[in-house]
């Protein structure tokens, strides 16, 4: 299937809501959906407007921006107009009114499904413990405040959206009821994830000190986003939401063996993809990937040592030594990542040449993920090491015994890998996932949200600690700089400059010092509401990578993420510039929704960009390479406009 770019690529602001003197359905322009053009009936609108005055449910003579003492605001502080979308992403679809004038109300109940519509008071009544705030709105909306209802604030049109079994609209009647709503839903969902009030005392002990521009983002130094080495261009446009005119284009898509479970890009001759019955090796070319009909299946007449791979399939894929051998992480139980060892392909004779077993003084522990010593040494011939990540455990593996020399493999039927360097910790850091620079520094994500920088000198503290926002990190990466850090929830991308100035005036990264409390505040990545409905059932984001770079002085372009049916892509200078459109009229962290979107007709496995050497003169960036479960597609970035 073809691509897409984000669903309010032509309609201005002004079109997305059309006010009641001009239809008397009230309803939005779809502002999320370009796939098709819109088609409206001057005659049926009539017949709505004809049927609406027949009902008296028409205002009379309706201001576009009411005042607080006009007669036609409700007297409730809570009142709004509820809309519901409908019709997807047909020619048809619209937003239509589904109560013309009701209230919205934030509750905090332990009945969070609903049911009987007294629980909530009985709650009050009987001093329950109240554990989660629910937004009801009317009779249609009840849903728990979290960041899974995606709320999308529009400040100028005094208005949200967002998803509760369907994708739903607010419209307030004045500036101060919006900001009153955006402010409790921040506050309840404080509350909710932390289970304290939301107030400055509490955002201090959760976040500390140094961190406070994170929950107040208007007084964060927001400076060293735009004071780095690749100094945006200052434009009259950059004042308005930047809407790219590039196009991705499908160089061509061909069918997988089936049961695709992860993408392996290499920088040099060949990619590959990991599925249920082996390893399938694909060409790299400037326009994409091509299979080359050569697979390594996975049995063990193929391993010198005559075992087989573990009984399920490998979740994780790791090239090293020049690309000519692969790592290979089965997963000891199905749903969970860890593994009590790995097995090394040899991509040139096609055999596994052994399984090596993770072990720290004379006892077998477990690896959650690994990965490269840097974010280029897979291209190095010599790479005897990698790195190994656990709950609780951070460390390097060597492939060498303790002398120095490469272990004779053919005479050890368990050669055991050697824990070179690295730390675990007693308790409470529960890591998920981890990435390096270019130079070695190591950044890692935990279950609580938090992202932690070590140096490439120290496995044991951490230079510096983001806090979490409440969502864990489900995979994290970083530029090849180590100036960005990018980390992946399940509703959005959280996005981190590292830089700070220390108390001599050098900027520095937080791998190398402690960054004090001048750090600017970290922006938002994320669908919008209609986006994140129409993604598919398995609509969590995950893999979000930057371009891919291994060269000093080279900036990653482009950001890519997958959520469900859809591959996202970020411009990466857009998402940096403070005056981009998306920022304005917001309140608290600042969130992107300018994206293109690659949209399959199943769920998507893996979209990463190739490497910066396969962008062609006429492309802005590599290719872009999407894995499903049955097929590969290659996509290029046309530098026309």
């Amino acid at each position: 299937m073809g691509t897409s770019q984000s669903r309010e690529d032509y309609i201005s602001d002004s079109d997305e809501y059309e006010e009641e003197e001009e239809e008397e359905e009230e309803r939005y322009d779809d502002a999320e959906e370009n796939l098709a053009p819109k088609s409206k009936s001057s005659s049926s609108i009539d017949d709505v407007d004809a049927k609406l005055k027949a009902l008296k449910l028409k205002y009379d003579s309706p201001s576009p921006s009411p005042s607080p003492s006009s007669s036609k605001i409700p007297n409730s502080k809570n009142a709004v107009k509820l809309y519901l979308h409908i019709g997807g992403n047909t020619p048809n679809a619209k937003w239509i009114v589904s109560e013309k004038m009701t209230s919205y109300d934030f509750v905090q109940t332990s009945n969070v499904d609903g049911g009987d519509d007294d629980d909530d008071e009985k709650d009050e009544e009987d001093g329950r413990e109240k554990s989660l705030w629910v937004l009801k709105v009317g009779s249609k909306v009840r849903s728990r405040v979290s960041t899974d209802m995606q709320l999308k604030m529009f400040g100028d049109q005094r208005r949200v959206d967002f998803v509760s079994k369907g994708v739903w609209a607010m419209k307030f009647y004045t500036d101060e009821q919006y900001r009153r709503f955006v402010t409790e839903f921040q506050e309840c969902s404080f509350e909710n994830v932390y289970g304290v009030k939301a107030t400055e005392e509490n955002k201090v002990k959760i976040y500390g000190k140094e961190f406070m521009g994170w929950v107040k983002p208007e007084v964060a130094d927001d400076s060293m986003w735009e004071d780095t080495d690749d100094k945006l261009r200052r434009t009259p446009e950059s004042a308005v939401p930047v809407r790219s005119n590039r196009q991705l284009m499908e160089e061509f898509e061909e069918a997988a063996n089936g049961g695709v479970q992860s993408l392996t890009l290499g920088a040099l001759d060949n990619s590959f993809l990991v599925n249920d019955s082996g390893v399938q090796v694909y060409r790299n070319f400037n326009h994409g990937i091509h299979g080359k009909g050569v697979s390594v299946k996975f049995d063990g007449g193929n391993s010198r040592s005559g075992s087989s791979l573990e009984q399920s399939t490998p979740k994780k894929a790791l090239l090293m030594r020049a690309e000519t051998n692969m790592m290979l992480m089965s997963p000891l139980k199905e749903g969970k990542p860890h593994s009590t060892g790995l097995q090394q392909l040899d991509i040139e004779t096609g055999k596994i040449v052994t399984q090596w077993k993770f072990e720290k003084d004379g006892t077998d522990i477990t690896m959650r993920d690994i990965t490269n010593d840097t974010k280029g040494s897979q291209l190095d011939p010599s790479e005897s090491t990698f790195l190994g990540l656990d709950d609780n455990r951070l460390c390097q593996w060597d492939m060498r015994d303790r002398r120095g020399i490469v272990q004779n493999i053919a005479t050890s039927n368990s050669p055991v890998l050697h824990w070179s360097q690295g730390h675990q910790f007693s308790r409470g850091t529960n890591f998920q996932c981890f990435a390096t620079t270019g130079d070695g520094s190591i950044v890692v994500g935990s279950i609580d949200g938090k992202i932690r920088l070590y140096s490439k000198t120290s496995m044991r503290q951490a230079k510096t600690a983001f806090p979490g926002l409440g969502s864990p990190i489900t995979h994290v990466d970083v530029t090849y700089d180590g100036k960005w850090v990018l980390g992946t929830t399940d509703t959005y991308l959280v996005l981190i400059c590292t830089l700070f100035t220390d108390k001599d005036g050098r900027t520095k990264t937080g791998f190398s010092g402690r960054m004090g409390n001048r750090i600017p505040a970290p922006r938002l990545l994320k669908l919008t509401p209609l986006d994140s409905h129409l993604a598919g059932t398995d609509n969590k984001f995950h893999g979000g990578h930057f371009s891919w770079v291994t060269e000093n002085g080279k900036q990653e372009r482009h950001l890519v993420a997958t959520v469900g049916k859809f591959s996202v892509i970020w411009d990466f200078q857009q998402v940096k510039n403070s005056a981009h459109g998306c920022y304005r009229n917001q309140q608290g962290l600042k969130s992107c929704y300018c994206y293109k979107i690659v949209l399959k007709d199943e769920s998507i496995v893996e979209s990463r960009f190739m490497h910066d050497k396969f962008a062609v003169s006429d492309s802005p960036e590599a290719p872009l390479v999407v894995a499903t479960p049955m097929k590969v597609s290659s996509f290029s970035l046309s530098g026309k406009k």
